[in-house]
Formats: C-alpha cells, structure tokens, sequence
C-alpha cells in the first residue's frame, strides 16, 4: 500500500486532529518552562508572548480549525474532499512551520518567511476553492463569511509577528476564532440536542445573522475606537444569552458532552462582557485576562469534545463519551479553574497556576492522543471508504 493511501491521510481531520493533540500536550507546558526559565527559549527575534500566542492560535488552533473544515467543507458541498498527497504536504509545511517558528534566529528571512505562510496560504486557497467551486450544490447559503474571514487569517498571522503590531493581529486573531466557533456551534449545536433529547431549539434567520455580523465587525475591534468595540461587544454578548437562554441549557447540562459545548458558549460571553467592561468602563483588567478566557473557556473547552465526536463518529464508531472522555472534559474544566480563576485570589503564585493549568492541557490531550490516534491510523470500522 502506497503511504498516501494510508487512513491517516484520507479526510483532513485524521492528520490534523493527531497533530492537535500533540501540540495541544506540548506547546501550553512548553510555555510554561520557558516563562519559568526552566527551558531556553526558541531561537528568534519575537518575543515570547509573540511566539506563545502565535503557537497556541496558528499551531494548535489552526490544526483543529483546519481538520475541521477539511471535513466540513466537503460535506457542506458533497465533494471528495482533499486526501491523500494533499493532506502529505499540508501536515509537512504545519510541521515546518513549527520548526520555522523555533529556529527563526538563525534562518535567512526568506526562508523563514515561506516557512511560516506555506501552510496558511495553501490551506486557506484550498478551502477557499472547494466553497467557491462547488458554491451551487453548498447547503449553507452563509458559507460567506468563511469566504471573508479564511483570508483574513493571513493578515492576523503577519500582524502578529510584527512587535509594532502584535495586538492589533492578537485580537483580530482571537476575533477570527470567534466568528468560526460561533459558526460550528450554531451549525452542531441543533442536531446534538436533537439527537440528545428529541427536540429542536431556536434557529433564527435574522438573529443568526446579527450575530455572525457584530462578530464580523468585532475581528477589527483593535482598529475601532474603543467606546465603540465595547459597545459592539456587548450588544454581541446580549444577543448570545438571548439565543442561549432559548437553547434549552437546562436540558443541555444534564449530559457532560453537551454541557461542555455550552460552557464554551458562555466562555465566548464572558469574554465579550470582559472586553465591555474593559474598553468602556475602564476596568484595569490585562488584555491576556480576555484572551485566556477565549482560549481556555472556548477553545480548551469546546475542542476536547469535539475532538472525541468527531474521530469517534467519522471513523465509523458509535458517538458514546465513556468515563475517559468525560474525566478529559474534567479536566480541562480544572485548567479553566486554574488558569483564570486562581490567580485572581493567589496572584503571588502566578507562575504555579501556569504550571497546573498547562499540566491539566498536558494530560487532557494526552488522553486523547493515546485514545484516539490509533483510530485515526486505522480505516473506518463500518466498511466506507472515509
């Protein structure tokens, strides 16, 4: 059997969803050591919050939002989807990125220049050409805004590398992330309670909308006077508990894998509250205390599950979270706890907190990995092709 007609490389989420779990494992408690000077820090002229941020949003995050799409896109619009050598050179120039990003002191720029936008330009025109290709048989008329924000990616990528422009590319980064999740769990949310509970919650047209829209305006929060981004992000938050409180959470926090999918949810509110209150109110709260609140609540919560989902599902297994699963959900919860949480009360031990927080991103992901990559090498269990 030729490499390339291996199972790990026939749908986007088999490599990419492995290569989440080891730098979900790896990149939070490599942080860890070298903010603790226990490690020697990578080889480059960025800063370490620039590496650490740029890391966490386009190593680990961009292998989960890029297996994920993969997957999705080729289902939105029923095509095969891209495989085999595809998928070979995607995973190889990720990898080469994470070198890039380790050794870029030491390389001649051009190199590290291609090193670092190979992987984001090829997935980011791949996904781009699989929607507009096929836009006639797309099942979901407002794909646009991945048309909009997929490019948009490349310009927070680059603004973060640059000193001068590091947080105006943080937070269009985070507000990115943002408008995707707030996409996944709109679209994945009504079938798992379906499923789940025999009913349907709200989906409506015009508040969906509204809702992708003010967290479109919010990807350029930095550039926006600040009274004025505040505002929008409070309106967005409002609207979000409108939409959450008709979701039914009192039936969705009855089964841990659900329940984690909201308390995500609430973790993207309690982050738009955070930056309200920050930008007009004042409140002397660090820009990381919102950032880690996304990263944490949001993405540390909500992409554990989906992970375990999607690997059990699209490998042909039944959707089942087993006491493994769950204590992995735990746990994550547990790093929210500490990361967020902790340091308000103990602030004296910061650099503890880091270090528990990412130990619990540790052995999450770790648990995953173990569980779950051996499915991903392997074919599906119900006889299809993928």
């Amino acid at each position: 059997m030729k490499l390339s007609s291996h199972p790990l490389w026939l749908v986007g989420f088999r490599p990419f969803f492995a290569l989440a779990c080891l730098s979900g494992l790896a990149l939070p408690m490599l942080w860890a050591l070298i903010y603790s000077d226990a490690v020697s820090p990578p080889l480059t002229s960025f800063s370490m919050v620039q590496w650490h941020a740029h890391e966490m949003f386009f190593g680990f995050g961009w292998a989960v939002l890029g297996g994920f799409l993969l997957t999705s896109t080729k289902n939105w619009v029923k095509v095969r989807g891209y495989h085999g050598q595809a998928l070979m050179f995607l995973a190889a120039v990720w990898l080469f990125e994470r070198v890039g990003m380790w050794f870029e002191g030491s390389w001649p720029y051009f190199l590290f220049a291609i090193s670092n936008n190979l992987f984001l330009g090829a997935i980011v025109a791949m996904l781009l050409w699989t929607l507009l290709h096929n836009r006639d048989k797309d099942m979901y008329r407002d794909n646009y805004f991945f048309l909009l924000i997929l490019p948009m990616f490349l310009i927070s990528k680059n603004l973060m590398l640059n000193a001068d422009y590091f947080e105006h590319g943080s937070s269009m980064a985070l507000g990115l992330f943002r408008v995707a999740f707030l996409v996944m769990l709109e679209r994945t949310l009504s079938p798992f309670m379906r499923g789940a509970f025999q009913i349907e919650i709200l989906s409506n047209v015009r508040l969906n909308t509204a809702i992708k829209l003010l967290g479109l305006c919010l990807v350029f929060a930095s550039f926006l006077p600040p009274v004025l981004a505040g505002g929008i992000a409070l309106l967005l938050a409002l609207l979000l508990m409108v939409r959450f409180i008709y979701w039914k959470p009192q039936l969705a926090m009855q089964r841990l894998d659900i329940a984690i999918m909201y308390i995500g949810y609430l973790a993207i509110v309690g982050q738009l509250l955070i930056e309200f209150l920050r930008l007009t109110l004042h409140y002397e709260w660090p820009v990381s205390m919102s950032i880690h609140v996304f990263t944490f609540g949001a993405m540390g919560l909500i992409i554990p599950g989906m992970l375990v989902r999607i690997s059990k599902g699209h490998t042909g297994r039944k959707v089942v979270f087993d006491g493994l699963d769950k204590f992995a959900l735990w746990v994550m919860m547990l790093a929210f706890v500490l990361r967020i949480v902790a340091p308000l009360f103990d602030p004296a031990d910061y650099t503890r907190w880091i270090f528990l927080a990412a130990a619990c991103w540790l052995i999450c992901f770790a648990m995953l990995g173990w569980r779950y990559i051996p499915l991903l090498l392997q074919a599906r269990v119900d006889g299809k092709e993928h």
